[in-house]
């Protein structure tokens, strides 16, 4: 059983309020043109009743709306969609009766080709019944695949299903508030219910999220806005607000909140598939809320993984937040020698006795003895344009016992700062 409602005329700015109306009984409906929807009404008998309850619910919450709209309840879409159009208030057409009370409406209302409308005209066919009462072998003979079609619909024997309208979904949740929030906690209130709402829809979309965007209207003025960039894809709403509560604790909002939106970005759920012989690592959720409070009791500039920097200063690096999947380190060439150093951390002070501003003696702890080959110096310099300028002088030197270290000087001395393999 289908119902079809129709508002002849209908303005561009109503055309919502038709939508609306459609949705509050059916999920599946076909918006087949601007004024007129399609709805799949089975199994609403056993909310509603009999197929002329259906027809009046639908006509009297249409009339709430301020809509004049026409409703027609068939068996099939096509008979519910030209019944709408050609008849006036309710109508109910029962199965098997479909040729019969769609025999009186005019060929008008059927969609086709300008040409058969013409071919039609000059044939004296004027209505259903007129063309339902031609053979069909003749149709498809003069007409084709086109005006079997309507042979067939004139009949009420359309055989076209419904083409529901796919809405697209929504993964945004937003709220002006009515009095301003100064405290995290009854934020905490709204920001669960919006997590939940959406994280419902990615389940029934077959989706999940990494990242997570809330922006807070601030009294006054401004914004406040914070993102969430997660090495894993998931969906559980809980995980999710902890993770919200611990950003907002470390970065709070400078005034009090007075509109609050929270969207995610919609990716594909990760696949795991775990081993037999493999230990059970941790669940990404509970890692991710870990780092999270070690983050939050550290600082964020020092929890994460090191990330080496495109500079010249020497161990220059920053903390970058963990990835989900670690970047590969670029492959040397095959074959080629290299001369592995062993850093020392901290570097080593040490006393280097010079001639002629060449190293000579080296000694630092556990460490010392005469330089027998030296090479350098290296001096490099940087970071002058942003008042973090630093300076130093580079050798290598090889002591008599066949060891080779790197050393350096700078303001603060000499340094050994590795030996080489």
């Amino acid at each position: 059983m289908y119902a079809c409602i129709h508002v002849p005329g209908l303005p561009e700015d109503k055309r919502p309020l038709l939508r609306a109306c459609a949705g509050a009984f059916a999920p599946k409906i076909e918006h087949t043109a601007s004024d007129l929807v399609v709805l799949d009404a089975r199994g609403m008998g056993k909310l509603i009743g009999e197929a002329s309850r259906i027809a009046a619910a639908i006509a009297h919450r249409a009339a709430t709306l301020g809509l004049a709209a026409r409703v027609a309840v068939a068996a099939n879409p096509a008979v519910a969609r030209a019944a709408a159009r050609g008849c006036e208030g309710i109508t109910v057409i029962p199965a098997g009766e479909e040729a019969r009370r769609l025999g009186p409406l005019p060929l008008d209302l059927l969609d086709m080709s300008d040409e058969l409308r013409d071919t039609f005209a000059d044939w004296g066919i004027r209505r259903f019944a007129d063309l339902a009462a031609l053979p069909e072998d003749t149709i498809v003979e003069r007409l084709g695949e086109e005006g079997a079609r309507l042979h067939r619909a004139v009949r009420g024997l359309s055989s076209r299903p419904l083409v529901p309208e796919a809405e697209a979904a929504s993964f945004e949740e937003s709220l002006e508030l009515e009095h301003p929030l100064a405290l995290l906690e009854p934020l905490s209130f709204l920001l669960s219910r919006f997590l939940n709402d959406i994280c419902a829809r990615l389940k029934s979309h077959g989706l999940a999220t990494n990242e997570i965007e809330v922006r807070l209207g601030l009294e006054g003025g401004g914004g406040h806005e914070r993102r969430l960039c997660l090495p894993f894809a998931g969906r559980e709403p809980g995980a999710f607000l902890k993770l919200l509560q611990l950003d907002l604790a470390a970065h709070p909002p400078p005034a009090a909140i007075v509109s609050v939106a929270l969207r995610v970005k919609p990716v594909q759920p990760r696949n795991v598939q775990g081993g037999l012989f493999l230990p059970a690592a941790p669940e990404p959720e509970k890692l991710e809320l870990t780092l999270a409070r070690i983050a939050g009791m550290v600082g964020e500039e020092n929890a994460g993984t090191p990330e080496l920097l495109d500079s010249h200063r020497p161990h220059a690096f920053r903390m970058r937040k963990f990835a989900a999947r670690p970047s590969a380190a670029p492959a040397g060439r095959a074959g080629a020698p290299c001369l592995a150093m062993r850093l020392f951390r901290p570097p080593l002070p040490a006393q280097v006795a010079t001639q002629s501003g060449c190293p000579q003696r080296l000694q630092a702890r556990g460490i010392a003895g005469r330089v027998a080959t030296h090479a350098g110096p290296w001096r490099v310099s940087g970071d002058w344009w942003c008042g973090e300028n630093w300076a130093r002088e580079e050798w290598d030197v090889a002591l008599e016992n066949g060891a080779l270290y790197r050393i350096y000087r700078e303001a603060g001395g000499w340094f050994v700062e590795g030996n080489y393999d």
